[in-house]
């Protein structure tokens, strides 16, 4: 993929989701409605297209004011009278409502469309985005990562779209983007790689002799992917939850494995905590993930929930949303369990602080750790409280926001932790892609001789922040 143009690109479709630019809800007729009767309707409702739905309001196609124009020029003034089933465009191409607006400039790019239908996390058509409404953009070929990643048809594909996430969160940097930004943009990159991944596994099973999924199943990102706050360091942290019993763990670990091996491939490599559906404690159906974490709680075992707690970040990658919302209600349900919560912050205890015992930084070979020392205690801390609280978002802020709405921690303590946690996230973004320019592997660690005094002074007062995360969680969980 030629990344240049992602030097000067305009930040605004990395920055905004579909659902704030579609047209909602969409304009519909059934398909039996003649072109006349959509062309009416597109006049009064001054849309450009006419989405054809079936009696359930399932899509069946689209069409647009070209199919309308085509019709005519084809078949004269009598076209209009042709029902629109025979006209429509089938089926219907579509993004989901959560996606950044760059996805839906690569798809149309990539299908010569220029209307889709906008999904929710269940399929349901929400509404229609157009290149009309999204022609102020200044948007080139580089836009089409997202979509990149949609149409690849190996590791190597996946690679080149993975390789490309340094130069496009330079860019973004470089438009005014912050790093919670870069960052919610990155993890929905590797979400979308992740479920490619997963639907590459499957066409390969059902090559392979091995047939189709034996079961509806989702395939899950969890950890920063999850919580919308990777960067460029980031490992495999994903699971399966599939709508079968244990009897289809055959066909369901084969999936895992080559998911796992083909995101290897693609630059995002294995987890080494053996958080991966390629691992049996990470696959499941249902009823298997309902008494896992059900297990979890009642008897919290310490070297266990070292990885059980990035479990609650998850979000589907793909597959049937519903399942995986089953299985968030479950998880929420169990954390009520009241001695997984206090087992669960315990874990974390032992992590220690970034600073020094004389207020300095701890550093090692010149490099502080941000994630061990900074980030984990404030998106651990997150996580406990928002369980106490049956939170379901999973972004670390939405998480502090929420529990403060809760009045489980004081506003202004939220809005320190955060503001702390995105100072760190700005310093690890900067600090990996100065690493990459020069040849290294990015890491969580930066290099403290390169911050400015200022930039130093605000970070240890973000690092004292962290301090408020122990107290208001020994508080939260207190009988």
């Amino acid at each position: 993929m030629n990344t240049q143009g992602l030097e000067r690109l305009d930040s605004f479709p990395y920055r905004h989701a579909i659902s704030e630019v579609m047209t909602a809800p969409p304009v519909t007729s059934g398909p039996d409605a003649t072109l006349a009767d959509v062309s009416r309707l597109m006049r009064n409702r001054s849309v450009s297209s006419v989405i054809v739905v079936d009696a359930g309001g399932a899509p069946l196609g689209i069409v647009t004011e070209k199919d309308i124009i085509d019709a005519v020029a084809e078949a004269g003034g009598a076209a209009l009278g042709q029902p629109v089933s025979r006209r429509m465009s089938k089926p219907l191409a579509s993004v989901p409502a959560d996606r950044h607006v760059y996805v839906a400039l690569g798809r149309m790019e990539r299908l010569g469309v220029r209307h889709l239908g906008v999904v929710d996390g269940g399929g349901k058509l929400v509404g229609v985005v157009t290149a009309r409404a999204l022609l102020r953009q200044r948007a080139g070929r580089a836009l089409a990562l997202g979509d990149a990643v949609e149409a690849a048809q190996s590791p190597e594909d996946l690679a080149k779209a993975h390789r490309s996430l340094a130069e496009l969160a330079r860019a973004l940097r470089e438009e005014g983007v912050d790093a919670r930004g870069a960052a919610a943009v990155i993890s929905g990159v590797v979400r979308d790689i992740t479920g490619r991944a997963a639907a590459l596994a499957e066409r390969g099973l059902l090559e392979a002799g091995e047939g189709p999924p034996p079961a509806p199943y989702a395939f899950l990102v969890l950890g920063s992917a999850g919580r919308g706050e990777s960067l460029l360091a980031a490992d495999q942290d994903n699971a399966i939850v599939h709508g079968g019993g244990e009897e289809l763990d055959g066909w369901f670990a084969s999936l895992g494995r080559r998911a796992s091996d083909i995101l290897d491939g693609a630059g995002i490599p294995y987890c080494k905590g053996g958080v991966m559906a390629s691992k049996p404690g990470w696959r499941g159906g249902l009823e298997e993930w309902r008494r896992r974490v059900q297990g979890w709680a009642t008897n919290p075992q310490p070297e266990a929930l070292l990885s059980v707690d990035i479990f609650y970040d998850f979000q589907p990658a793909t597959g049937e949303a519903d399942l995986a919302e089953e299985l968030r209600r479950a998880a929420l349900e169990a954390a009520r369990v009241p001695a997984f919560l206090p087992a669960l912050a315990r874990t974390h205890e032992a992590i220690g602080s970034a600073r020094s015992f004389f207020g300095g930084f701890r550093t090692e070979n010149g490099r502080l750790d941000l994630k061990r020392g900074g980030l984990l205690p404030i998106t651990a801390g997150a996580r406990v409280l928002a369980l106490k609280h049956g939170v379901a978002e999973t972004s670390t802020p939405a998480r502090l926001r929420r529990v403060a709405e809760k009045e489980g921690i004081v506003a202004a303590d939220a809005e320190q932790l955060i503001a702390a946690h995105g100072l760190m996230l700005e310093l690890v973004l900067e600090q990996q892609l100065a690493d990459i320019a020069a040849g290294q592997a990015p890491s969580s660690k930066i290099e403290v001789k390169r911050l400015s005094r200022p930039v130093r002074t605000r970070l240890k007062e973000a690092l004292s922040a962290v301090d408020l995360v122990g107290a208001v969680v020994e508080a939260a969980l207190r009988p």
